[in-house]
């Protein structure tokens, strides 16, 4: 899963993609060589893993991880390729979904860009940019189907599409306002536009705000209520604590979070939050030599998830010997879990689902 962080200048952005890097994954736990300077990875925060871990006594546990790209160089004009505005879109192509930070906090040492602060001002002008970007893509795309359409009459569909987006664009609305249906979904998604990506909106507040979650925040208050207007999140986090957070060991940042009054990091709601945008869960292997988590859509059928191991665990599928987590959790061992004929062998058509333990049986 890979997240943009877009937001103005002084707004928290940096700040907060600092403490994601900081709270990096372990290098050991994820197949990657290297990672680029604007790239975080993280785990995702899952209880379910250690406490299989004991139960397997595994050598070690592989968390999910996610991918944070701090994407910069966004000023007014980036659409026109002010500042670093073309590598700023073109970042934001990559990414499945959009974190937009928005400072709620007022602090007279830090200076806005626009002078003051105004959430929906700040959205606005992101908004717009990506807005301009695409109008351009779409404009190009009916020029060349309008061509084409005089002698591919399929096209008359998509053509019609493009121009439905255009009115949107032009009307200074995101395209994933539009009311689509699952065929013109798709066909929409083909052109990966940037203002049909979804978005969780982060609200930044002071350190005094996020003991209530910025309930009493009247920055917070606008956001939540243009966010509700576009269906999209908001997720209420201090960057500034979000640092301090990820320079704690595990067991001093419960501590430190127990006196703050909160129940998890703004990290964490914010990955949770990611995950259910996009639609994604977990599904878990477990045994001696590691407990490791796959991330799926929701809806994914058992080939296709064993395929996330290997490819030729899926091309050889032959059955998904499968247990939930919360019976497996509750009787200690699959062997107990078998007495009790909790553990079930699921075919082709299963779907998976959330915690579900799975050991898959293939041949090639």
């Amino acid at each position: 899963m890979k997240l943009g962080i877009v937001g103005l200048p002084n707004v928290g952005k940096s700040t907060l993609f600092n403490a994601i890097t900081q709270a990096g994954a372990e290098s050991a736990n994820y197949p990657f060589c290297t990672i680029e300077p604007n790239v975080g990875v993280v785990s995702v925060p899952d209880y379910r893993l250690n406490r299989l871990s004991d139960l397997y006594n595994s050598e070690k546990v592989i968390p999910a991880i996610v991918e944070f790209y701090d994407i910069a160089g966004l000023v007014r004009g980036a659409s026109k390729g002010e500042g670093l505005g073309n590598k700023f879109l073109s970042h934001i192509r990559e990414v499945s979904a959009i974190i937009h930070v928005v400072r709620c906090f007022d602090d007279s040492n830090i200076t806005h860009v626009d002078g003051d602060v105004n959430p929906l001002r700040d959205i606005e002008t992101i908004n717009l940019e990506l807005i301009f970007s695409d109008l351009e893509t779409v404009e190009k795309r009916i020029q060349k189907n309008e061509k084409l359409v005089k002698s591919d009459k399929s096209l008359v569909p998509e053509l019609e599409l493009l121009h439905r987006i255009k009115d949107v664009l032009e009307d200074g609305k995101s395209v994933r306002f539009l009311d689509l249906t699952d065929d013109e979904a798709k066909i929409v998604s083909s052109f990966n536009l940037l203002s049909n990506k979804p978005v969780i909106y982060v609200g930044n507040v002071s350190e005094e705000d996020i003991q209530d979650l910025g309930a009493s925040n009247p920055y917070v208050k606008k956001l939540e209520a243009f966010a509700e207007e576009e269906h999209s999140e908001v997720v209420v986090i201090c960057a500034k604590i979000e640092a301090e957070i990820s320079e704690l060991e595990d067991e001093e940042k419960g501590l430190f979070l127990e006196e703050l009054g909160l129940k998890e990091s703004g990290l964490d709601r914010l990955i949770k939050a990611s995950y259910s945008l996009l639609g994604l869960i977990s599904y878990i292997t477990a045994g001696p030599k590691e407990v490791r988590a796959w991330t799926i859509k929701k809806g994914t059928k058992a080939p296709q998830a064993a395929g996330k191991i290997h490819t030729d665990f899926e091309k050889g599928f032959i059955r998904a010997e499968t247990v939930s987590f919360d019976d497996l959790n509750n009787l200690g061992s699959t062997a107990a879990a078998k007495e009790k004929g909790l553990v079930r062998l699921e075919g082709k058509e299963y779907v998976v689902k959330d915690g579900d333990v799975i050991l898959f049986r293939f041949n090639v």
